[in-house]
């Protein structure tokens, strides 16, 4: 049983909107079977994308003492499409083949255990806080009055409980999930399948793939990874745990956009 909320970006003109993307019953919107997303790691190379993922990018803004994201712009993107994975193409965020030239080493090191096998459990009087350390570095867990985990352990207070339950909902990485403490549901936000790229306001670097709506992600040598309503990608190339991002991107300052 799971709780979920609408994931919201700002429009242009600042107010909120519901995120837009795929259907989420398996049709298109004439009624036809709809492609299911999926992303494909190719060995030593991209990110191969099909079933018509939406793509688009996002920066991470401090906004009166915690982050948000704010939609920047979306991409027109076939069924099919290769994302860079090794950091160096000159066309970002898609694939020129600069993994062969550069002789990328894109062997995957993250453990395949699931989530929940793999997460620490820090209890609270309203909720449990589920972390598995996947940190991505993009900082939703610190809201004003707290950080997730604090807030957590002062969850009987519903105001404070509320704060810790967004926290982890806005986590791009996966990394924190909630469980009430009263009926076990598991606290998720409401996503529509498609790939976010990230661009960090604040730290001046690009940050990872987000990767949102349960879209399947299949290893090098063809199995799959447990599927995720949220978790992030690297794609500055130089991840220690590979795929997904370990927040090195801000160490080595890569910038692929938006002129950062």
């Amino acid at each position: 049983m799971s709780g979920t909320m609408e994931a919201t970006w700002p429009r242009a003109d600042g107010r909120a909107s519901r995120h837009e993307g795929k259907r989420g019953d398996g049709q298109d919107g004439n009624g036809n079977e709809a492609a299911t997303p999926r992303i494909r790691i190719a060995t030593d190379g991209p990110y191969l994308v099909s079933g018509g993922a939406t793509l688009d990018e996002a920066q991470i803004v401090s906004v009166e003492g915690h982050h948000e994201y704010r939609r920047v712009r979306t991409f027109d993107v076939r069924e099919t499409y290769a994302l860079c994975r090794c950091g160096n193409t000159t066309t970002p965020p898609f694939c020129d083949g600069s993994h062969k030239t550069h002789r990328f080493d894109g062997a995957e090191a993250a453990s395949r255990a699931p989530y929940r096998d793999r997460a620490d459990v820090y209890p609270g009087a309203g909720a449990y806080l589920f972390d598995d350390n996947r940190c991505a570095y993009a900082r939703f867990c610190h809201r004003e009055d707290g950080e997730a985990w604090t807030l957590t352990e002062e969850s009987s207070d519903p105001r404070l409980k509320r704060e810790a339950v967004r926290a982890s909902m806005d986590c791009p990485a996966g990394r924190l999930t909630h469980v009430d403490t009263q009926d076990a549901r598991v606290y998720e936000p409401a996503l529509a399948p498609g790939i976010t790229l990230l661009q960090d306001v604040d730290e001046k670097v690009s940050g990872p793939l987000f990767v949102h709506g349960r879209i399947a992600l299949e290893a090098a040598d063809g199995t799959e990874y447990e599927r995720r309503n949220r978790y992030a990608l690297c794609r500055c190339g130089v991840s220690r745990n590979k795929p997904f991002c370990d927040a090195m991107h801000v160490n080595v300052g890569f910038a692929a956009s938006l002129g950062l």
